[in-house]
């Protein structure tokens, strides 16, 4: 269906709107009476200008009072839209959670049922997507927990998933809770004796495949909790729990306002903090930290630790690299440090 255009006298074209019985949007044009073609639509005032415009619009969307849900444009049309119910949108707006409400991929749906600390609300499998073990998996483990398991169309599981390789598996559920600092500090219990706190710290890393490969390889290392930033940094999205095939059940994260502080609080409290940055004089393999409280810290994709974060940092090393490259990957360069100091750990 080609979308309606209003013509406003005097002014901008009037805004598109797909046909159909109710009041229209808000702040259609700027300035000049616009008549939008198509069903019939009440009057709604403009955003500038002081001018009014008709146009088709959604029922509800304007001077009822209520928001309209939100809507996504499907591919391959201009006007056809969907509403999202509120719990399927793919990231929490909850400040107590960290995201993680939507899961994608086969492993990271399995370990979410495998782990039962959060609530499960439903699970997604593409119609035409191949039997396999794990997905016979997730049914029975679904069923257990009594959460229900849909059997949608590609197209409709496309639309709704975030990450580019889902394996045709996607479940909704209660956001991430988020730790304290202090929640990190007291350490864990890990296979039946308490542990000293071995935490990670990202500083801006933006990239959510990056942060699902570092949350994995810190949990397969013995990590008891990452340490993220609030602000400029990614968060637990669909593409992250994709990569971190699960970690994101085991792992408590934490949110700072700012990573220095954080890191000088950590520092107090008696938490050998450890940089990892290519230009730095010591080796990895020369770190030490024993048994004792530790904090990794792993720089941003291209630009590494910030000035101040460095300054925190109790200890800073590098990976010696051998080849003509600058530089690893950081979600390659936190495996090797996570594991170095795993290594120490256990010796």
């Amino acid at each position: 269906m080609k979308p309606n255009r209003g013509r406003g006298r005097g002014g901008a074209p009037g805004r598109d709107a797909p046909a159909g019985k109710g009041a229209s949007r808000r702040g259609g044009t700027t300035g000049g009476r616009g008549v939008g073609s198509g069903a019939r639509g009440a009057a709604g005032r403009g955003a500038a200008g002081g001018g009014t415009g008709r146009g088709a619009g959604s029922r509800g969307s304007s001077g009822t009072g209520r928001t309209p849900p939100p809507t996504r444009v499907r591919p391959g049309s201009r006007t056809t839209t969907t509403a999202i119910p509120s719990a399927r949108r793919g990231q929490s707006k909850d400040r107590r959670t960290v995201g993680g409400d939507q899961v994608e991929g086969r492993q990271a749906v399995r370990e979410l049922l495998v782990a039962g600390r959060r609530k499960a609300h439903e699970i997604w499998i593409a119609g035409d997507t191949e039997a396999a073990p794990i997905l016979d998996d997730i049914r029975e483990m679904a069923a257990a927990a009594r959460t229900p398991v849909r059997e949608v169309s590609r197209g409709k599981f496309a639309a709704q998933a975030r990450c580019e390789a889902p394996q045709g598996v996607l479940a909704m559920a209660a956001g991430l809770e988020e730790a304290s600092l202090d929640d990190l500090l007291s350490g864990s219990t890990q296979r039946g004796r308490k542990v000293a706190p071995f935490l990670v710290a990202l500083d801006g890393v933006t990239d959510p495949g990056n942060l699902g490969a570092v949350l994995r390889s810190a949990e397969c290392a013995g990590a008891t909790g990452v340490v993220l930033p609030r602000h400029r940094a990614v968060h637990v999205t669909p593409a992250a729990t994709k990569a971190a095939a699960g970690a994101v059940e085991y792992l408590p994260i934490a949110l700072v306002g700012g990573l220095p502080a954080a890191l000088a609080q950590l520092s107090k409290a008696a938490v050998l903090v450890v940089g990892l940055d290519g230009a730095a004089d010591k080796q990895l393999a020369d770190l030490s930290p024993a048994d004792g409280p530790v904090c990794l810290v792993l720089g941003a994709e291209g630009r590494g630790l910030s000035r101040l974060v460095r300054e925190r940092c109790d200890e800073v090393v590098a990976i010696p690299l051998g080849g003509r490259l600058a530089s690893l990957n950081v979600a390659a360069a936190g495996t090797l440090a996570c594991f170095e100091i795993a290594r120490h750990r256990s010796g």
